[in-house]
């Protein structure tokens, strides 16, 4: 893999439609593979549906759509990197999915 990828880029993948967000950390993307979520233009707000702003498009990260995607078969290029902070709100949405419940 020629460069590391970082959570938070957004990237054009070979063979997926819209810009995927990378949720994984760079630790686990060195193996090549990255655990992304769509971008998409057209979107409704909500708990799992962050609202972002990418230079001139608006949308969402759709943070209950992950997919594993192996980056060593797609070709790739990055759009765009997310502010610190707009990472966090994907990242911490995504973990909303997989945090337990205490009852």
């Amino acid at each position: 893999m020629p460069s590391e990828i970082y959570q938070g880029e957004v990237l054009e993948i070979e063979g997926i439609k819209d810009p995927v967000i990378v949720v994984s950390k760079p630790r686990f993307n060195m193996s090549g593979t990255v655990v992304g979520c769509p971008f998409l233009t057209k979107c409704s707000p909500s708990a799992l549906h962050i609202k972002l702003s990418l230079d001139d498009k608006e949308g969402c990260a759709i943070c209950e759509d992950l997919r594993l995607i192996d980056l060593r078969v797609r070709g790739h290029h990055r759009l765009y990197r997310l502010s610190t902070l707009d990472t966090m709100e994907v990242a911490d949405a995504v973990q909303s999915i997989f945090d337990y419940i205490y009852q």
